[in-house]
């Protein structure tokens, strides 16, 4: 049920980050989603790593997660003090680079359908971290299209499997 829990509010912050990337909402409106799905991921994710009892794959999942937590935080600090963003694409290309060989390594072992899309959605987490770091650190004008691949990853890897997870399925 955690796993369904922090996806919803990856969905969530995933979606509407897309839309103020494509210019649909102000500037420091994502702050507060951005807040709010670092404490949910956070707290998952501490509990997940740091619960009685952890296994070393509780404890991979809350360190993945947590890199995700810092990025939606890092976003939130970002607009509250007005800043460029380039911090935050070096931190961005080292979580793009943290989890491609998490995608490799899911898909190697992946043996059911829910198992391959976990490994699919590693890896359109890593291009569009690749995409936030060219955009925010190399300067690329790429925001329409990373815009886009925001939304609908927020939609696709984030908020549909939160559904499915939070609803028995």
């Amino acid at each position: 049920m955690l796993t369904g829990l922090s996806l919803l509010f990856v969905g969530a912050v995933l979606f509407i980050n897309g839309l103020w990337m494509l210019g649909r909402i102000a500037d420091r409106e994502i702050i507060f989603i951005n807040l709010f799905a670092g404490i949910v991921t956070g707290a998952v994710a501490f509990k997940t790593a740091f619960g009685v009892g952890a296994s070393l794959v509780e404890v991979r999942m809350g360190a993945l997660t947590l890199m995700f937590t810092a990025t939606y935080l890092w976003v939130a600090v970002n607009r509250i003090l007005e800043l460029d963003g380039r911090g935050l694409g070096w931190f961005i290309l080292l979580v793009a680079m943290t989890v491609v060989p998490v995608m490799v390594q899911e898909w190697s072992a992946a043996s059911s359908a829910l198992e391959v899309w976990l490994a699919i959605t590693w890896g359109i987490w890593a291009v569009l971290w690749a995409m936030y770091f060219a955009l925010l650190t190399l300067g690329w004008r790429i925001e329409r299209a990373t815009g886009w691949v925001t939304l609908l990853s927020g939609v696709f890897t984030g908020w549909v499997p939160a559904m499915l997870l939070l609803n028995g399925g």
